[in-house]
């Protein structure tokens, strides 16, 4: 495990995974899911995307938590960093 113990793998991964859980969540969730892009360009000035952004960081913090407790701080760091603008950006938009 400490071969994959790279900041910029956790933070590559980290950018992406909530942009993965947004589109699954939308598509298991939302009524109208017709596209990644076209819904969120439906739902995108409300408050309802500052919430969306919050909700997308979670997978990202469990993972943190998960090689956090395997000793591996480097990649858990790089979630961490992967997270950040996604939780900058949902208080700008609640």
């Amino acid at each position: 495990m400490k071969r994959f113990d790279k900041f910029w793998l956790g933070f590559l991964v980290g950018i992406f995974l909530p942009i993965i859980f947004i589109t699954v969540y939308l598509a298991a969730t939302y009524p109208n899911f017709d596209g990644f892009f076209s819904t969120l360009s439906r739902i995108f000035p409300s408050v309802l995307f500052g919430k969306l952004l919050i909700l997308s960081i979670f997978p990202n913090l469990l993972l943190c938590f998960v090689f956090y407790k395997t000793d591996t701080f480097r990649i858990a760091i790089g979630f961490l960093s992967g997270g950040m603008p996604y939780l900058i950006a949902s208080f700008f938009m609640l």
